[in-house]
């Protein structure tokens, strides 16, 4: 099993497709976890003051 396919790849045993759809996903999946971290980081900052 592959695990990421190309474009002109006849095959359909693969886990990711490289095409705009998955870079999209995956940024925006990106995202939400760095803001995530960041607000894990900050409310533990505002909670240890106090």
């Amino acid at each position: 099993m592959k695990f990421v396919k190309e474009e002109e790849e006849e095959t359909r045993d693969y886990i990711l497709q490289k095409d705009e759809t998955t870079k999209k996903t995956s940024t925006f999946v990106i995202v939400v976890l760095i803001v995530l971290i960041i607000g894990v980081v900050v409310s533990g900052i505002y909670f240890m003051k106090f």
